[in-house]
């Protein structure tokens, strides 16, 4: 029940933050995307970087990881790799990233209880870490547009076994604008339109439209 006088203007604390989240990308490789039948795998792509360059805009700690880079699934996507330049890549040879010691040690490194999590296969390399993850005391967000799974099917299945386990589904436009939260905040406020335009489609031009013709300080 509502408490009127304790109403106030203020965020809800389960609402992502620069300061309360790390994002982690699992797997987005050239055999695994082979394998991708969900959605279309450009799509994907798009969502991957968007959702990178959004982690990159608000300083937000990431983990880059790999399985069987060399043997296998072949290196991290370069469009992914060349955010995160000097990043180190974490590859590994278990499908469940949380059963490799190097994984968790460098998501313990973030400090971060709330994890934001895309990767493929979402039925497999997705979906273990994730329950993993939870049962461990996280607060796990999916970027269903950023992961696939082999089948439709797979990947919805997927999706509602980790919905069940706790998990949060979002999408990767919705990580960027709930980190910027307010058009107001100038520091972002540039960079965010940027990326928009670069990622965000029809929303992207919908921007490059509303600055052309309203001018510079249109909102998103």
């Amino acid at each position: 029940m509502v408490n009127i006088a304790e109403v106030t203007a203020a965020p809800s604390p389960d609402l992502l933050t620069p300061d309360n989240c790390a994002v982690l990308f699992i797997d987005h490789q050239p055999q695994m995307f082979f394998g991708t039948g969900s959605g279309d795998r450009t799509a994907i792509i798009n969502s991957t970087v968007g959702l990178a360059k959004a982690a990159k805009v608000f300083d937000v700690p990431t983990v880059l990881s790999t399985v069987a880079s060399e043997s296998f699934s072949g290196p991290l996507m370069p469009q992914l790799a060349d955010v995160f330049p000097d990043q180190k890549i974490i590859d590994r040879t278990t499908m469940n990233a949380w059963e490799d010691v190097n994984f968790v040690e460098a998501v313990k490194a973030t400090g971060r209880e709330k994890l934001v999590i895309a990767g493929l296969w979402t039925e497999v390399c997705v979906v273990l870490p994730v329950l993993s993850a939870i049962a461990q005391g996280y607060e796990v967000y999916v970027v269903t547009d950023a992961s696939g799974g082999v089948s439709p099917q797979a990947h919805e299945h997927a999706v509602q076994r980790m919905i069940q386990a706790g998990a949060v589904p979002v999408t990767w436009v919705q990580v960027l604008l709930e980190l910027q939260r307010d058009w107001a905040r100038t520091e972002t406020y540039a960079a965010v339109g940027d990326v928009v335009k670069a990622h965000g489609g029809t929303y992207g031009l919908g921007l490059v439209y509303a600055q052309a013709v309203i001018g510079a300080h249109a909102a998103g």
